[in-house]
This record gives structure tokens, C-alpha cells and sequence, in this order.
């Protein structure tokens, strides 16, 4: 079970993980696979290892008034998280320190990411998508951003084994039509997800519409998204073994994790579980019977020491508080062998700036990356059962890859079940609206209502950002959270590559709305957050919650900060991992490829503590013979 009480300052673990998310989470159950003795410390609190716990967030989203991705989560100073209603447009040259990450801008981003035990797969939307192979290479196929220091053959058995861990649901042939390649008689651990109706309707509007980008044709098709939540088990995988969902929230109190119900509010918490989260793969660690996984949460890493001679990281410093709404705390330490920060790509290089450690590169906190999404949203001609379904079951993935990505972004289109929504169109907002445009009331109002909320439609388009030194996250002295941390600084800006991908998203909306006869309800204003303006016309961009891209690997100490390992060139028993890594972000969902790469990792980890431990034995035996 997760402690709060101080670590024994004799101790010396086998490994100490910053971080109790999808990525520390992976690595921490990896080491004690191999017999380890594992310290995680999580900055939040910790209730979501209990059933009463995880319920307990659920109660608190369902009473919210502001429904965003962290609602279902208490206030914390002493370990706050940025939330997307607290930010606000940037007054020219006056930084936004109003809230936890301070906004330098120029432009403002409303991404977000969750500090409690399970990270931001305590939010997160599910899907779990495979990069494309050239996502990896588009500085040496379109003379954009970075190359990776590892392809995607490389990254292919990770991914498998990602999929296994997190229970992807997905149809290997629709993948396969994007340009994913996949091994002989490869299927994904559950059958793809049914399609809502909305999605089958749009299908039948837009299937095989063709679209010509710089000289080469494309042609549409609705796909269902692979999704990290349980649906039918494929009888078929792992060799006719077939597999079995996991669904654990407690050592103490594990359930098989049900089948998606279609709950339209499975963001940010899924109620029956059976979405995947970070404490299903924590549960098993800490229950593992070979190492040992110790659990800190309310403990806030707050330095990491260097020891200057040999340059490898000697121990590192956290805060502990007991209670959330105060800030008393005592600070303490802890070594280990090895030191694994897998926070994210936003509190990883805070930490390590705040510590003084800005890599030899410098690049430590610079090349952020996120999505640039831009909403587009229109009535249908008829009913589609908006409402019904998870958040996001299908969208259009043709544009993801291809020769135009030498001059303008890709991007790709997610089709909401929830309506209006995001783009501040909630069902209050709609029923406010007959009253006062329409004066609607009684029976009128509730047969509008129902009209004009069952036929909505609402396209998510996500567009690549490539990474930009100029993006990054940085630390000031000025602006410190309640325990005395430096905040995180944020200074971004959304580049015309990206630009022009925004814009011909729009453009194929239009045309795609007039397909199926929608009534376009698009507004973009001057005065919205995120609102931009190119080549005449006005936009509002949204953020996608997937920080990457500011401790970048290479392949050399001068262009990257990590290796291909997730290892930190300049201190080799430091792994920093995570999206935080990725040197681009295509325009697939982050969750999949960063757990990837954290198994990658792991496996560097075991090869190098058990390398250690045998150069250790090596050396007491050849002692012992001497003397």
C-alpha cells in the first residue's frame, strides 16, 4: 500500500522512479520483475490504490460544475497541475504566473497533465496508436524537425509488448491500410471496438472522398481507433492463447476490469474500469513476489545531486507533506544505484533545471512539443445519437503520412461522440440557447433540446508540431509553488508548418460538412483563447494534453539529451523517459509510443544494474584472492 511516511535514509535501493505513471509504473514493474528493490515516489496522493479511493474521484467529477480533465481531484498546492479553464490570453510581454505553470507565451496553451498516483492515464482519452515508420525519419524525408536515433523496426517489438500491457482493442488490417506494418499473423490482445452510429453515419457520408495534396491522391475512410480499454478478447492472439483482461485498482481489492460499457463520460475517469490506467500496471509491482516495490506518494522530488567527480547522480532530495492544504513539510533523501525520472515532459527537466543540471547540450526543457487541435462542429441533417458511446470511437487517419509533409503539417480527424463540448457547446449551453434566442419553453423546449443535441457533430483535428528550441520549459526564481519548488515556465508559440496543416484542416471540413449536409456552427473569435490568425484567417488552436519532445534523444551528447536508451549523456546511472524523449509526435496519441519506449528501457536498466552488480562481485573476489 502507498506511504507517505519519510524513507529509511539507510536504504539504498536498486532503483528510485520519479514518477508513478504509465512510465514509472512500466519501468517499475519491469525491474521487479527481474528482482530489484524499487523506491517510487508519486508528488500526489495516493486513493486511487483503493476502490473507495478511485469511486471517491468519481463522485467528485460527477459534482463538479466545471467538468475539465481534472476535476475529479482536489485542489493541492504542494503538488499542483495545470487545469485548461485557468488559462487565460497573454497580455503582450506580461508573463500568466495566475496559475501552477506559468505562461510566457506567446501563446497561450491549455494542455494540461494529472499529479496524482497514475499520472495523466488519470485523465487520459484511451487511444493508443502506433506511429507511423516515417514519423520517425522527417528530417531525412521532408527536411523537418528531428530524426529519432532508433526506427520504427526497432521500436516494433516494444510495441507489441505495449499493447499486450495496456490491452489494446484494434483490427490489424485498418492499421495496416495507414502504412503500419505489422508481423505475419500479428492481432491486437481485443477485437476493435464497434463503430457508434455517429461514426457509421459520417462513414456513409465521407467513405472514398478524395483528396489531392501535393500531387498525390488520398481517399477517405472512417477507421475505429485502437483503444487501451477492454472489449472482446481475441481468441486468436499470442499464438491461439487468447488473453485476458486486467482490470486491478488494488493490491488488496483486484476485480477483472469489465468490458466498455460506452459511457459517454469516460473522460477523464472510466466508471467500471475498463479503460486503462497506470494502477493497473502498479497494482502488479507492488504485489510481485520477486523484487520488492516500495511506494511514496505526497512526496514531491525536489533536487537531484551530482556527484561532480565521477558525474553519476549520488542521491536525490524530496519533500514530504501530510496534509495537501498545508505546506509544512520535511525534506529528505534518498539513494539508489539507479535514479529513473519518468514525471513528464513538463516536470522532468522543472526538476532537473531546478537542480542546476541543464544538460551539456543545453537542451534540457527546449524542443516541447503538443498537438495543435482545431475544432470544427456542425448540426447533422438527422438524429445520429450524439451522447452515445466513449468520447472518441473512430475519426479519419488518411492525412497522417505523405509527400506534403514537406510543406505543411499532417494531421488527423477524431470524430466526439460528446458533442459540442470541447467547443464549449455542453448541453446546458444548448438548452440556455432556445431559451434565449427561441424563446422555447415546456414541450417545445424539451423536443429542441433533444433535436438539436442528438444531431451534433464535433471534429477534433489533430495537427503535428515539429520540434522548436524556441518551445520550452524553464524555471524562474521568481515563481515558487507552496512547498518553495520552482514552478514551471512555459514559453510557446505555434510555428506556419503547423499553421498550414490547421488551415487545410479546416478547408477539408467545410467540404467534408457539405457532404453530409451539416449545418456549420464553426465560430472562431478574437477574444477566445489560443486564437491565431494565418493568411487571413482567424483560427482558435487548442492544446492536446501531450507534452513531448524537451529532453530529446540523439545520438550524440551535443544533439540530444538522452540516448536511444532514455539514458542521460551526461550522468549514466540517469534515465530520464517518457514522451519527454520523443523528438517528434506525428500525429498519433503519445501514450503507446512512450510505453514502448519505456520497456526499451527497462531492459537497459537490467542489463546495466546486473553489469554492475557482476563488476562489484568481480571486484570483492579479486580482492579477496589478493589478500
Amino acid at each position: 500500500m502507498p506511504s507517505s511516511a519519510p524513507v529509511d535514509a539507510d536504504t539504498i535501493y536498486d532503483a528510485v522512479i520519479v514518477g508513478s505513471g504509465v512510465s514509472g509504473s512500466l519501468v517499475a514493474n519491469e525491474l521487479s520483475k527481474q528482482g530489484f528493490h524499487v523506491l517510487v515516489l508519486e508528488a500526489g496522493p495516493g486513493e486511487d490504490q483503493t476502490i473507495r479511493g478511485y469511486e471517491k474521484y468519481l463522485s467528485r467529477f460527477y459534482e463538479a460544475t466545471s467538468k475539465d480533465n481534472n476535476s475529479p481531484y482536489p485542489a493541492n498546492p504542494n503538488a499542483s497541475m495545470p487545469r485548461s479553464p485557468a488559462v487565460h490570453s497573454l497580455a503582450a510581454g506580461q508573463p500568466d504566473s495566475s496559475s501552477y505553470l506559468v505562461q510566457n507565451g506567446p501563446f497561450p496553451l491549455d494542455s494540461t497533465y494529472t499529479r496524482t498516483l497514475g499520472g495523466t492515464t488519470m485523465h487520459w482519452e484511451g487511444k493508443a496508436l502506433r506511429m507511423l515508420p516515417e514519423d520517425f525519419e522527417t528530417r531525412s524525408r521532408y527536411g523537418q524537425g528531428l530524426d529519432w536515433p532508433i526506427s520504427y523496426d526497432e521500436l516494433a517489438p516494444h510495441y507489441r509488448r505495449a499493447e499486450r500491457e495496456l490491452g489494446v482493442s484494434a483490427d490489424v488490417q485498418d492499421q495496416a491500410e495507414l502504412g503500419i506494418p505489422f508481423e505475419p499473423g500479428y492481432v491486437f490482445p481485443m477485437q476493435g471496438l464497434p463503430a457508434s452510429y455517429l461514426d457509421q453515419a459520417v462513414a456513409a457520408g465521407i467513405d472514398g472522398t478524395g483528396v489531392r495534396l501535393d500531387g498525390e491522391d488520398y481517399h477517405l475512410k472512417v477507421r475505429a481507433f485502437p483503444q487501451a480499454r477492454n472489449g472482446i478478447p481475441n481468441a486468436a492472439y499470442d499464438g491461439g492463447k487468447g488473453y485476458v483482461p486486467v482490470g486491478a485498482v488494488s493490491t488488496h481489492q483486484v476485480e477483472q476490469g469489465e468490458r466498455c460499457q460506452g459511457n459517454n463520460n469516460c473522460v477523464p475517469l472510466c466508471p467500471v474500469q475498463a479503460k486503462y490506467h497506470a494502477g493497473k500496471t502498479l497494482a502488479k509491482a507492488l504485489a510481485g513476489t520477486v523484487g520488492k516495490v516500495d511506494l511514496r506518494t505526497q512526496a514531491v522530488a525536489s533536487r537531484v545531486h551530482v556527484d561532480h567527480v565521477t558525474g553519476r547522480v549520488s542521491h536525490l532530495e524530496y519533500k514530504a507533506y501530510a496534509d495537501p492544504g498545508s505546506p509544512e513539510h520535511t525534506t529528505h533523501t534518498v539513494r539508489a544505484r539507479l535514479f529513473v525520472l519518468a514525471a513528464n515532459a513538463v516536470e522532468t527537466p522543472r526538476l532537473m533545471l531546478a537542480s542546476g543540471l541543464p544538460s551539456s547540450s543545453a537542451l534540457m526543457g527546449r524542443n516541447l512539443m503538443d498537438h495543435a487541435y482545431l475544432l470544427t462542429w456542425g448540426l447533422m441533417p438527422g438524429p445520429v445519437g450524439t451522447m452515445r458511446g466513449t468520447v472518441c470511437t473512430s475519426g479519419i487517419s488518411d492525412l497522417r503520412g505523405g509527400a506534403f509533409r514537406h510543406g505543411q503539417a499532417a494531421f488527423a480527424a477524431d470524430i466526439h461522440n460528446d458533442g459540442w463540448g470541447w467547443a464549449g457547446g455542453t448541453p446546458e449551453v444548448q438548452v440556455l440557447d432556445l431559451v434565449d434566442s427561441m424563446n422555447a419553453f415546456g414541450p417545445d423546449l424539451r423536443r429542441g433540446a433533444v433535436d438539436r443535441i442528438s444531431r451534433q457533430l464535433l471534429l477534433a483535428w489533430m495537427v503535428e508540431l515539429m520540434p522548436d528550441p524556441s518551445n520550452r520549459i524553464t524555471v524562474d526564481g521568481r515563481y515558487k509553488d507552496a512547498l518553495g519548488n520552482l514552478k514551471p515556465v512555459l514559453s510557446y508559440n505555434i510555428a506556419d508548418y503547423t499553421l498550414a496543416g490547421v488551415a487545410q484542416a479546416r478547408s477539408l471540413s467545410r467540404r467534408l460538412f457539405q457532404r453530409l449536409g451539416v449545418e456549420d456552427h464553426t465560430d472562431y473569435r478574437p477574444t477566445d483563447v489560443g486564437y491565431v490568425s494565418y493568411q487571413g484567417e482567424g483560427y482558435v488552436i487548442r492544446g492536446g494534453n501531450h507534452w513531448s519532445g524537451t529532453h530529446v534523444m540523439g545520438t550524440t551528447p551535443a544533439n540530444s539529451v538522452v540516448d536511444a536508451d532514455q539514458r542521460s549523456w551526461d550522468h549514466e546511472n540517469l534515465f530520464l523517459v517518457g514522451s519527454g524523449s520523443m523528438p517528434s509526435i506525428g500525429t498519433s496519441n503519445t501514450t503507446l509510443t512512450l510505453a514502448a519506449l519505456c520497456l526499451k528501457s527497462a531492459e537497459q536498466m537490467v542489463r546495466q544494474l546486473r553489469d554492475e552488480t557482476s563488476a562489484v562481485e568481480l571486484a570483492t573476489t579479486t580482492g579477496s584472492a589478493q589478500a
